[in-house]
């Protein structure tokens, strides 16, 4: 009796252990472990992407003021010229002729003139001598002013044809890259034919737009400017323009088709590394005060507004709205709803239910702004 009392004891023993056993396993079957992080408002700096159209600081079509035959072409396209040299020259065998009939026109009408002054000089002396009336006189002199008219008009007409034969000399209006020349030499060409666009690279403007939101949030900062600690330039292989931008003023509307505005960012451009129509990358640095970044993995949205699960002391998940104050880059910017310390989860959002009870696993993305210095 006594053995198979102690044997009876010893099995409810083991099976009471063997239950305890496993409800302890019920507690964690089904749980499973997200990433967390630990959020904290801090000062840092944030490079937000834009993209950029690069242009020249000045960049012009060369179109002729006149009808003509183009005789002479002396430059290469892609060539670098400088301001004043001759680049184009079209026929003026036409406007030399008639320059020559307005010379002799001009000369003429001079000569005219001369004759009448004289005139004039024979009457008033003649009147000083009364040997004629004074009226005399006065026609003579109106004749005179006559002639001299003549001839401010035959001057005239030489300057016109001189002025027409300069347009036959088509020179750089300044330093610069030469672009395609369509035209070939025997060309007939017409008033406002395109012959070719000059480029001065010497300073370029890398031109972005910013969405509405962002233009006001900064107005209402005080600010005329995008604040800006840096602004650098990635080119399309991935490397870095070896020289920082300054922003510049902005366009003067609102595109009310995209609901964004233009800036620009100037660029020297020494090496003429960059050309006109060339695409980019800015990355415009700004700075940031106490404030909480999150990847936007770790954000939902319900109806308009923005959710994240929060962690409480038991490690149960609940949901928790936010106040997004931007969206840069692959974070958003936070303005309320969170405080230091909190505990967010940071990936498998997906897959929790408000009030779940979940692990929290260590990861190394345990602070979001640790990853944020430069986006």
């Amino acid at each position: 009796m006594i053995k198979n009392a102690v044997f009876y004891a010893l099995a409810i023993a083991v099976i009471v252990s063997a239950c305890q056993g496993n409800s302890q396993e019920n507690h964690t079957i089904g749980k499973k472990e997200y990433p967390i992080l630990t959020v904290h408002p801090r000062d840092t700096t944030l490079a937000i992407p834009y993209v950029a159209n690069i242009q020249a600081g000045r960049n012009i079509e060369l179109r002729p003021r006149m009808d003509g035959l183009l005789d002479k072409i002396y430059i290469r396209e892609g060539q670098y010229v400088h301001k004043g040299q001759l680049l184009f020259k079209m026929n003026d065998n036409e406007l030399r002729i008639a320059l020559n009939k307005a010379v002799a026109a001009y000369k003429s009408a001079v000569a005219d003139a001369k004759v009448a002054q004289l005139e004039v000089d024979r009457v008033q002396t003649l009147v000083n001598k009364e040997v004629i009336t004074k009226p005399e006189l006065e026609l003579a002199m109106a004749k005179y002013k006559a002639l001299l008219a003549k001839a401010d008009i035959a001057l005239a007409d030489k300057n016109a044809v001189q002025q027409q034969i300069s347009y036959t000399h088509i020179t750089a209006p300044f330093d610069g890259i030469v672009d395609r020349i369509p035209l070939k030499e025997g060309s007939l060409i017409t008033t406002g034919s395109l012959l070719t666009t000059i480029s001065d690279i010497s300073t370029v403007y890398a031109y972005f737009n910013i969405s509405e939101n962002e233009y006001f949030q900064t107005q209402h900062k005080g600010n005329h400017a995008l604040p800006a600690a840096a602004i650098n330039l990635l080119l399309p292989d991935g490397s870095r323009y070896p020289y920082e931008g300054a922003l510049e003023a902005a366009e003067s509307e609102i595109d009310e088709n995209t609901g964004n505005i233009a800036y620009k960012a100037r660029f020297i451009n020494p090496k003429k590394t960059l050309r006109h129509g060339a695409s980019g990358k800015l990355l415009i640095t700004r700075p940031l005060q106490h404030v909480i970044l999150l990847p936007q993995k770790t954000v939902f949205e319900i109806q308009d507004k923005n959710y994240v699960f929060v962690l409480d002391k038991d490690n149960v998940a609940r949901m928790k709205s936010i106040q997004v104050n931007q969206r840069l880059a692959n974070y958003y910017v936070v303005t309320g709803g969170l405080h230091a310390n909190d505990r967010i989860v940071y990936e498998g959002i997906q897959t929790i239910r408000e009030g779940e009870k979940i692990i929290p696993k260590t990861d190394a993305k345990n602070t979001a702004q640790d990853q944020t210095q430069r986006i």
